[in-house]
């Protein structure tokens, strides 16, 4: 799946993401919310990239941002060599038919009010000038290639299940022939039995049209089936990134380590140490000033409380943001968490 082209086709520079706090009489500005503080992303042509994390993490909100659903707070993001990030909405709209969004909800995301045939073709009947037949010609076409019966056009979404409902989903997403789409947990509503169906038909379409996957999901197990790479997200920033046989097969940082042990194994004599994490999450609106991981993390040390962690490569395009990869050694002293508190990283059966 993974493109040959040199130049990446999305690029993403110091993305920032943050929402106003207002309070008091006067709804004073006093402060923000740092859904998304300061991430670098690369999806090279015809490449999946999986985002993933635990929810709250700011997964979702990076890929609304790179699609610039939001005004952004900070940061580049170049899809296809064009710069996005400073445009305005009305200078976004000749863009916007190369990036698309599939959506977690396929039925929040369908207006109950519009038939198969019109939300399938709205995007057909917003930015280009097809005439009526050619419009409802290409709405068959595009139902025919994710599987739905042509016949159900004049249905209402309703009258389909969660299945059906998210190849509606992909159906109008594909209908401009964009080059980028941004999965943002496709098949977190949908039942097991049909998630495997939706995510083979996302495989087929890549490789019958090239298109280039952000798939975001919380899901490892699905996620190491369809990406070509993964990044790990932790408070708004991105912790761990690489190849997805080098990230699951040797993880370099505590949290990736911890989010893996907990993926099921069918068979036990092949699980390792359940690693449980405690402490609290630290709110998005006051993160810690060193690393991000620092109140659940049982090698944390004082470095870890007041320096931010970069990353820096582990091996061949392997990156992780973790002090202990530059040879720092936590101190007897340093080894437990800030403020007394107990080893945060537990062994477990």
């Amino acid at each position: 799946m993974t493109g040959g082209a040199s130049a990446p086709l999305v690029a993403v520079r110091g993305l920032k993401m943050h929402f106003p706090i207002y309070g008091g009489l006067l709804r004073r500005r006093v402060g923000a919310v740092k859904a998304v503080d300061g991430i670098d992303l690369e999806i090279m042509a015809g490449e999946t990239l999986g985002l993933v994390g635990e929810s709250g993490c700011g997964k979702s909100t990076v890929g609304r941002a790179i699609l610039r659903l939001y005004d952004i707070t900070e940061g580049s993001i170049r899809i296809g060599g064009t710069e996005i990030g400073a445009l305005s909405q009305a200078a976004l709209r000749p863009h916007r038919p190369q990036m698309q969004m599939v959506f977690q909800d396929p039925q929040a995301s369908l207006n109950p009010r519009m038939t198969v045939a019109a939300i399938i073709g709205e995007p057909l009947s917003e930015h280009t000038t097809l005439s009526a037949g050619d419009r409802t010609a290409r709405v068959h076409e595009l139902m025919d290639a994710v599987g739905l019966n042509r016949a159900f056009a004049g249905r209402y979404p309703h009258e389909f299940s969660g299945g059906q409902r998210q190849r509606i989903g992909i159906a109008r997403a594909l209908a401009l022939n964009p080059r980028f789409i941004v999965c943002d947990e496709p098949i977190a509503a949908l039942d097991v039995s049909i998630q495997a169906q939706v995510v083979n038909l996302l495989e087929e379409l890549q490789d019958r049209l090239g298109l280039t996957y952000l798939f975001i999901s919380h899901d490892l197990s699905m996620v190491r089936h369809i990406a070509d790479r993964v990044a790990v997200m932790y408070l708004g920033r991105i912790v761990e990134i690489g190849p997805r046989d080098a990230l699951y097969d040797t993880p370099a940082h505590p949290y990736t380590q911890a989010l893996l042990s907990a993926v099921p194994e069918p068979d036990p004599d092949q699980r390792d140490g359940r690693i449980v994490l405690t402490g609290d999450v630290p709110s998005p609106a006051k993160p810690p000033a060193g690393c991000a991981f620092v109140t659940r993390c049982r090698h944390a040390f004082d470095r870890c409380r007041s320096e931010k962690p970069v990353l820096q490569a582990v091996a061949g395009g392997h990156m992780a943001a973790c002090h202990l990869l530059d040879g720092t050694s936590p101190t007897t002293a340093g080894a437990t968490a800030a403020s007394g508190a107990p080893s945060s990283i537990q062994q477990g059966a």
